[in-house]
This record gives C-alpha cells, structure tokens and sequence, in this order.
C-alpha cells in the first residue's frame, strides 16, 4: 500500500494555443469519481461555446481508478495523451479537463496528441503540487503553561503539527510516520517534563 502521494492543491486554468485552436485545461483535486464528473460537467457549462471537453482523471493513493475521454476527438488523441502526462507526473485525486476552442486548422492525430498532452503538462507546471502522507495520528494534551513551548517545538520538529484545539487545556494532532512511536513519545517526555498526555487516533491521510 502507497505511504505518499501527489495531487494538486488547488483549482487550476490554463490556456494554450495551437494553429488558432484555443485549449483550456482546467485541472482540479477530487476525492472521488463522482467530483471528478461533477468538475467535467461544471468545464461544459463554463465553456459552451468549446468543440470538445476531452478529460482524465486518476483517484486512489495507489492511482489504481484512471478514466479518459476523447470527447469526439480521433480515438486515442485527446484522453489517453492526458492521462499519460498525470500518470508520469505522479499525481492523483486530479482531473483535468482541456475545452478546446477550433481555430480552423486541422491539427492531425499527432498533433492532437502532442497538444492535449502539453496542455495538461504546462497546467501542471502551473499548478502548485503538494505531497500527501499516511500517518498515524497522536492528540497530545498539555496544560497552557508548557503549550507555547511545545508548539514551537513541534513546528521546529521532524513530525508534523496536523491541528491544534484549545479547550480546558491544550490538544496538539500530531502525526507520525511508522516506526516513530518510541522517539516522539521520549520527545515528548523530555520537552514536556512528563506531563502531557498521547492518545493515538488512527491512520489518516496528512497534507505534508
């Protein structure tokens, strides 16, 4: 089972042009099958005037879910060319969507191939990447005297400070990658002088 993955961060649109032709590549991160549809669907309604909005999309930590259309494109020009530049460039729960605008020049099988490709590729390149972790999460409890200090030292740290809560006293989420259970809880002995508290929550996907 993958421990990491890719995936872009945010809603991205870029544009390139080819002979006339106009292809608009809208890339998004999507947690399921279902939002990917749902952002293909939302690319037709903001591009209504466009000859073809051909998709891709890979879900799953393991990218094992992958799905294209060449959306009336020659078979294999459009979708697969898009698929291929996610699948190289390792990112998941992404679709990318190009809305292409017909400048009148008739492109070619290759063509096509090459341009929905650099498409996606130059969104890509655009877009800002961010890498995701299966970690084990810990609630760490201190009391408001000693959380200044532990925070800082968290965030100064190797593991990584998923949230924080304030309430009767001080929770920190904090996430460990496997194996690092008997280094963070002496950490936290040695920082914390022995007064804060672990509770291990579980695995969870966690944005690095």
């Amino acid at each position: 089972m993958a421990d990491r993955y890719l995936s872009v961060a945010s809603p991205v649109l870029h544009e390139i042009e080819i002979k006339r032709s106009r292809f608009l590549c809208a890339l998004a991160p999507v947690a399921g099958e279902a939002a990917a549809r749902a952002v293909i669907a939302a690319r037709r309604k903001a591009e209504p005037a466009a000859r073809h909005h051909c998709h891709a999309f890979v879900l799953g930590a393991d990218g094992r879910t992958q799905r294209s259309s060449d959306d009336g494109e020659p078979a294999g020009t459009a979708g697969v060319p898009m698929l291929e530049v996610l699948r190289r460039r390792g990112v998941t729960d992404t679709v990318a969507v190009v809305s292409r605008h017909f400048g009148g020049v008739l492109l070619g099988a290759g063509g096509l191939i090459r341009a929905y490709g650099q498409a996606v590729s130059d969104a890509l390149d655009a877009a800002s990447v961010v890498e995701y972790r299966r970690l084990l999460l810990f609630d760490v409890e201190v009391d408001y005297t000693r959380s200044g200090r532990l925070e800082n030292d968290l965030r100064a740290s190797a593991y990584v400070l998923h949230g924080t809560r304030f309430e009767a006293s001080a929770h920190f989420e904090v996430g460990l990658a496997p194996g690092e259970e008997p280094a963070f809880a002496a950490w936290l002995a040695d920082v914390t002088g022995g007064t804060a508290e672990s509770v291990e929550l579980g695995e969870e996907w966690v944005r690095s």
